[in-house]
């Protein structure tokens, strides 16, 4: 799976939730040193005071890091010039540290921005899909499950596999968070026509269809052209009762 990840280069255990990149399914691996980290992976540099690394100025692939919690404009015009691909103040939105993330050399080819399933645009920035130029309104863990499905369209990707990739999960939980997800997400692209995307596999877990809109729309005819036929059937049937409760029923005498 090219799930994108980068390196938390700081003192602290891990970022404060404005930067928590985990928060948008990345993953994250913790770096005390700049020697612990590796090249061409992407750097999350702690630049506040008391989370950041003593030998920070020792990196090497500056090229690769961003320096977070910068808040003098003069002390992030020097770190850039100093070779760090940016450097950002505190209160910059995790949309907008994410989009610069996936800028960085090394990262644009590991995950692109977009995946195009069908008629469906996925976009990672924007964290929603499109379809007919209009957005679908998926909600993060929706639109993580149809970047997960569109690794591999027309795959079986496991419940085991989407637990962990999805949810990080290592086990199966007693509630069916799963199955409530992909409910939403089929009606929210049944709104555009889209619900056949998603397919339960036959031999578990799910997939997501890549002709199933051919398949659909003939479905859909051949189901309306049997509901006709079944109404000019049931139709007959009936005209055809009642002629035979008529020739049945006894005719009053008058002789």
């Amino acid at each position: 799976m090219s799930q994108p990840q980068f390196f938390w280069l700081s003192v602290a255990a891990s970022p404060p939730g404005r930067w928590d990149l985990r928060l948008l399914d990345w993953r994250m691996t913790p770096a005390f040193r700049s020697s612990d980290i590796s090249p061409a992976t992407p750097v999350m540099l702690d630049w506040r005071i008391g989370g950041r690394c003593p030998d920070w100025a020792d990196m090497a692939e500056r090229r690769h890091a961003i320096v977070v919690g910068v808040e003098e404009a003069q002390a992030r015009a020097d770190l850039i010039r100093s070779g760090f691909a940016d450097a950002l103040p505190s209160q910059v939105a995790l949309v907008e540290l994410a989009a610069r993330m996936v800028k960085l050399e090394g990262l644009r080819k590991m995950i692109p921005r977009h995946r195009t399933v069908g008629p469906l645009r996925l976009d990672l920035f924007y964290r929603d899909a499109q379809a007919d130029g209009r957005w679908i309104g998926l909600h993060p863990r929706e639109f993580a499950l149809m970047w997960r499905l569109a690794e591999c369209p027309g795959e079986q990707v496991s419940k085991e596999a989407l637990l962990t990739d999805v949810w990080r999960l290592r086990h199966e939980p007693e509630t069916n968070s799963l199955e409530v997800h992909v409910s939403r997400l089929r009606a929210k692209l049944a709104v555009s026509g889209l619900a056949w995307l998603v397919q339960t596999h036959p031999d578990g877990g799910y997939c997501l269809s890549t002709e199933g809109g051919a398949s659909f729309k003939a479905f859909a005819r051949d189901r309306r052209a049997a509901l006709d036929s079944g109404a000019m059937i049931t139709q007959e049937r009936r005209l055809s009762r009642e002629s035979t409760v008529e020739s049945h029923v006894q005719q009053p005498r008058y002789d």
